[in-house]
């Protein structure tokens, strides 16, 4: 039986988790962009603390799926996580950066556990019946995290310095553990269907995603959509430098995002089960590319419109993409789905800011535009996947 506590545990942890990742993103940035003044070299430094999440994604899910006390590796994993942000500033204008971006690699091979590694809990926290507004009300703890994280950010950059922001993101990730640590157990059913080695629930996990159609086109979606995103991210310090007057308050800007994608996940969690995820991910794609041509103008107040619309597109999407998991993932490969699927959008993120950085110092509007078109071009990429005939009836039928 479900425990009472779990619940809030869950739930606080999570928050505050995930408001000092989102924290990490832009303090990083910032500081990157103050030791050095290269755009360029900001944003490498946040590709590199993101992206191996591709390698440690599927990996840490797997072990998790094995687990008897998932929680306990979370806590572990949080730490570690919390522990290298330090390090990466502690290296800042002391090392070379060649050295400072392997270690910002290093740092972010647990990243996963912070977004879904901690969501393949949910179903032993949550009894079913509860699970379709619980799922809309973790996805909103992402966005409650992407709203405070970046004006957190921004905030301690400005007053005290973005060195200030980056310690206190990884205070916050580092206090997450004990909630994590106190998550429930698996059940020994489960645990006694996974007999097979380590290396073959990868390769199962990974066969799941790649042969479910729904699981297949959901993926690929987000992961095209956050490559998007991640071009906005490696923007905010020119668009804030250029369009607000300071640096700093680019960061700000991508609370205008986290602050509608909130509310339009609130008004989701009151109805969860009247719009099918599929169709909620694509036009969360097509809202988002529309959103970030609107960027491309750079007038002061088109931008904040242009970013409080992405937030319309992503924050619904992300809840639909949690759904088409727990409905279509195998319990005992749960959390192997959702941190692979987690390692793969944070990867593609960082491919984006990677190439969204350089493109940037060279053209911020057509950086923006560039954005725009990968955005919108997530809805050919989630057709090139084809439905079986049972399902392609199903959703006809649903009118999705």
């Amino acid at each position: 039986m479900i425990r009472r506590y779990a619940t809030a545990c869950y739930f606080a942890g999570a928050v505050v988790a995930r408001v000092g990742d989102e924290m990490s993103g832009p303090a990083l940035m910032l500081t990157g962009y103050a030791v050095t003044g290269s755009a360029s070299e900001a944003s490498a430094l946040l590709a590199g603390v993101t992206v191996a999440a591709a390698a440690g994604g599927p990996v840490l899910g797997a072990v998790l799926d094995r687990q008897r006390r998932p929680g306990r590796l979370l806590a572990a994993a949080l730490v570690l996580y919390a522990t290298g942000l330090v390090v990466i500033l502690l290296g800042l204008g002391r090392l070379p950066f060649t050295v400072t971006v392997p270690i910002a690699v290093l740092t972010g091979l647990p990243g996963p556990a912070l977004s879904g590694g901690w969501t393949g809990q949910l179903p032993r926290v949550v009894p079913g019946d509860r699970l379709p507004r619980a799922n809309a009300l973790d996805a909103m703890t992402f966005g409650m995290a992407s709203l405070s994280g970046p004006v957190l950010a921004g905030g301690l950059a400005e007053v005290s310095g973005a060195s200030t922001a980056v310690v206190a993101s990884a205070a916050l990730i580092g206090c997450a553990a004990p909630a994590a640590w106190a998550l429930p157990a698996r059940s020994a059913r489960v645990r006694r269907a996974q007999p097979g080695s380590l290396i073959g629930d990868l390769a199962a996990g990974t066969r799941v995603i790649v042969h479910n159609p729904r699981l297949a086109r959901a993926t690929l979606a987000s992961v095209v959509c956050c490559a998007a995103q991640g071009m906005l991210t490696a923007c905010v310090p020119l668009l804030g430098e250029r369009v607000l007057g300071g640096a700093g308050r680019g960061a700000l800007l991508l609370s205008c995002t986290a602050g509608t994608a909130l509310v339009a996940n609130a008004a989701l969690a009151r109805f969860p089960q009247h719009l099918a995820p599929e169709s909620i991910i694509r036009a969360g794609a097509l809202i988002q590319a529309g959103a970030f041509a609107l960027a491309a103008t750079g007038r002061p107040a088109v931008l904040v419109l242009a970013l409080l619309l992405a937030g319309i597109g992503e924050g619904p999407q992300l809840t639909a993409l949690f759904a088409v998991r727990h409905r279509e993932a195998p319990d005992r490969l749960r959390s192997q789905i959702f941190t692979t699927g987690a390692g793969l959008k944070v990867t593609a993120f960082a491919a984006g800011a990677a190439i969204g950085g350089p493109l940037a110092t060279w053209s911020l509007p057509g950086t923006l535009a560039a954005a725009a078109a990968l955005a919108a071009s997530a809805v050919p990429v989630l057709f090139a996947v084809p439905l079986r005939a049972g399902e392609a009836a199903e959703e006809s039928s649903r009118g999705d």
